[in-house]
């Protein structure tokens, strides 16, 4: 009876444990959304998902703060527009180390294992914007690194997009860097060399088939459903290894060969796009997340690959110049709660839904709709444009999530303008051919959100602060 007691106990202590992840496994977590989640109950999101790794895209002290303690591994970033400053000045570089990264280097503080010095920062449509720049300010921040004593533990390194490489026959072994940056490359390279730090690089197979509609779609994916590629005595049955493996062709050229690489971006959105969506998403990250759990790497480089995914949450702000997925590619909502089922291990572990965000708080149920009565909707165009302008409105169109008819189309636009001025009830009336409803405008798969309240707004603190105000002013005046 006690064996079988025991027994039960020791079941339930297993089913609380977090699935094992596949090993390297991470997620980039950025903050291009016009509202935020508490970082607090992300950084709790992430610990109940066994998700043990996370890159950044800059140092927001409220995100810094809630990952200390919380054993989770971290590559701290530093946006394009300051590496010039950081070029210039090691000063700069210095004071950038010391608020930014000594700061939480304590016990009980943030594992922080890598500084990202730019994004893609000679992505070939900045036009050569931060090829002088990037270099002498990640030399900067090694430096700061090394004479503050984190060197040994913190390693500064670029993240590079996968356009710095390119092969003529798009065979792998072809591989070579840009000619147009390569002795900028080189630089890098010798310097991240010298300081053991891996290269980062960001590989998009979604990317491959947006860009061309001659790709094969199958090879995007990792179930070998399309022509391999013949490279010597090797066979490639999908653009992960065969980008990876231009990337290590490349580095040998040059001289190394040896070089550890991190997979600093790889994902697949869920909307904007007639290959955007959860279903293809869902595909694409149980290959993807299968070949990792085995830790073959790729034919050139057998060995186990750190990946983080992009991203954790979709982004509404993100720029959509490159395409309206651009606002699409997290693994969860916008609210924290997760778009569809994953096995992170990779192992065939059960195909649950990740867990959400706990403690979301959401604006009132109500949304801003058409009018049922207007009937010209050609007088809707100038609002609808302005609406979309001021939110997003990417999930529109054919083959996207909202496929609607047009008065459809035109509430929906509505809704994102209202939800994104936080339901402030001015924001639902576009000369008069709004109204609020209180029930759920959603349509079919297409979603006509609720907005999240802001981290860190709390409208009834606001509202006694006003009271408290009025109050001051009206004894003062007294």
């Amino acid at each position: 009876m006690a064996r079988a007691v025991f027994l039960v106990c020791l079941l339930s202590i297993v089913m609380l444990v977090p699935t094992s992840l596949a090993q390297g496994l991470g997620v980039n977590w950025g903050s291009m959304g016009s509202h935020s989640l508490p970082p607090k109950n992300v950084v709790q999101m992430l610990k109940d998902n066994g998700i043990k790794k996370v890159k950044l895209f800059d140092a927001e002290p409220d995100t810094m703060e809630a990952l200390a303690g919380s054993g989770i591994q971290v590559m701290v970033g530093i946006p394009n527009e300051k590496l010039e400053k950081l070029a210039d000045s090691y000063k700069e570089a210095q004071e950038w180390v010391k608020q930014n990264v000594t700061k939480y280097l304590h016990d009980g503080g943030v594992i922080i294992r890598y500084v990202a010095v730019g994004n893609e920062p000679y992505l070939t449509s900045y036009n050569g914007t931060y090829v002088k720049t990037t270099y002498p300010a990640l030399k900067n921040i090694q430096k700061a690194l090394n004479e503050a004593g984190s060197g040994g533990k913190v390693k500064a390194t670029v993240p590079f997009n996968a356009d710095v490489y390119e092969s003529s026959s798009n065979k792998p072994s072809d591989g070579r860097f840009r000619n147009d940056i390569k002795n900028n490359i080189v630089e890098i390279l010798r310097l991240l060399n010298d300081n053991k730090t891996p290269f980062v690089v960001n590989i998009y197979p979604f990317l491959s088939l947006y860009q061309s509609s001659d790709f094969p779609e199958e090879f995007a994916f990792f179930e070998g459903g399309s022509e391999p590629v013949k490279d010597n005595n090797i066979e490639y049955k999908n653009v992960f290894d065969a980008n990876c493996d231009t990337l290590i062709s490349a580095l040998k050229k040059v001289g190394f060969g040896n070089l550890d690489i991190i997979i600093g971006e790889v994902g697949w959105p869920t909307d904007g796009d007639k290959n955007a969506n959860g279903q293809l998403a869902k595909k694409f990250y149980d290959g993807l997340l299968k070949k990792l759990a085995t830790e073959d790497g790729t034919p050139l480089r057998k060995k186990k690959l750190e990946v983080y995914l992009f991203g954790l949450f979709d982004e509404n702000q993100k720029s959509i110049a490159p395409g309206d997925f651009e606002r699409h590619w997290g693994i969860f909502r916008y609210d924290g709660q997760p778009k569809f089922p994953m096995d992170l291990s990779g192992k065939g572990q059960g195909n649950n839904m990740l867990k959400g965000v706990q403690g979301v708080q959401y604006l009132d149920q109500q949304w801003c709709v058409l009018k049922s009565d207007v009937r010209n909707l050609s007088n809707t165009h100038a609002e609808v444009s302005y609406a979309c302008s001021m939110s997003d409105c990417t999930s529109l169109g054919v083959g996207r999530s909202c496929y609607l008819d047009q008065h459809g189309n035109v509430s929906y636009a509505f809704n994102a303008f209202f939800q994104n001025k936080d339901q402030d009830v001015r924001a639902c009336d576009f000369n008069g051919m709004a109204t609020i409803v209180k029930q759920n405008a959603s349509r079919g798969d297409c979603l006509f959100p609720i907005q999240i309240l802001n981290a860190g707004v709390r409208p009834e603190l606001s509202i006694f602060a006003g009271l408290f105000l009025i109050l001051m002013c009206f004894f003062t005046l007294m």
